[in-house]
C-alpha cells in the first residue's frame, strides 16, 4: 500500500505493530530481523512486557529465538502483570535504558486494565522520542490505538492506550470479515482503521510514513 501515513506526531523512533504470528515456528522472522536491525550497536537489550499473556517464560522463549538470529541480543523481561506493576520506577527505567521495547501477543483486556492511563504510556512515548524502537504484536498492538474490542463482551470495545492517535488497530484480521473493523470505526475518535493479519505488519517511521512487511494484504478504513 502506497502512502499511508499513521496518525500522530513526528517522533524519532520506529514503531511496529505485528497482527500476529508464532515466533517458535519462523512466521514473524522477517518482523523480528527487522527489529534487531533498529536495536542500536551499543544496546541489544530488548525489554519485554509480558503484560498480555501474563507469563514470565515468554521473554526467555523469545530471547532464544532472536539468538537464533543475533548472538549478541539480550532479552529481560520486565514484570508488569498488574496496574501497580505498572506504577514501578525499577519497571518504567528497565523500558527507558533497553534499547528496545517488545510488548507480547496474549489478551487485549489484559493490556487495557494494567496500561491505560499509567505512567508506561507516557515512558513508551519517551522511549519513541529518544530514538528507539517499539514493538507490539497482537493483542498489545491492538492496544495501541484509539479503541479496541473488549473480548469478554463480544460486540463492545474498550478504549485503548492512545499511543497512535485517531486509530483503531485490529490484529489477526481475517479479510473475508472487515465487520469488527468497521464496528470500530464507528466511534467517534476513529479516524483511520487499519487492519493487519497474522502473517504482516506495519512498521511506522519516524515521520509517521508506513511499510508494510510480511505477505499479508493489510485493510485501511478512513472517515472522510
Amino acid at each position: 500500500m502506497k502512502n499511508l501515513q499513521i496518525p500522530g506526531e513526528p517522533t524519532s523512533g520506529w514503531l511496529l505493530l505485528m497482527g500476529g504470528g508464532e515466533f517458535s515456528f519462523g512466521e514473524t522472522r522477517e518482523f523480528d530481523e527487522f527489529l534487531l536491525s533498529k536495536l542500536p550497536a551499543d544496546n541489544r537489550t530488548i525489554a519485554f512486557v509480558p503484560v498480555a499473556s501474563g507469563s514470565n517464560e515468554y521473554a526467555v522463549h523469545l530471547g532464544a529465538w532472536l539468538r537464533t538470529i543475533d548472538p549478541s541480543v539480550d532479552v529481560v523481561n520486565v514484570p508488569i502483570y498488574r496496574p501497580r506493576d505498572a506504577r514501578r520506577l525499577k519497571n518504567l527505567e528497565r523500558l527507558e535504558s533497553a534499547g528496545l521495547v517488545y510488548l507480547g501477543a496474549g489478551v487485549t483486556n489484559k493490556v487495557i486494565e494494567a496500561l491505560r492511563g499509567s505512567p508506561v504510556v507516557e515512558c513508551l512515548g519517551r522511549v519513541l522520542a529518544a530514538g528507539k524502537t517499539v514493538a507490539a504484536i497482537g493483542a498489545a498492538a491492538a492496544a495501541m490505538g484509539v479503541a479496541t474490542h473488549d473480548i469478554e463482551r463480544p460486540g463492545s470495545w474498550l478504549p485503548g492506550l492512545g499511543l497512535v492517535p485517531g486509530t483503531v488497530i485490529e490484529t489477526g484480521f481475517d479479510p473475508a470479515d472487515d465487520t469488527p473493523l468497521r464496528r470500530l470505526m464507528s466511534l467517534p475518535e476513529a479516524r483511520l482503521g487499519v487492519a493487519i493479519p497474522r502473517n504482516a505488519a506495519v512498521a511506522v517511521a519516524p515521520d509517521r510514513s508506513a511499510t508494510i512487511l510480511g505477505a499479508g494484504q493489510i485493510a485501511v478504513v478512513r472517515k472522510a
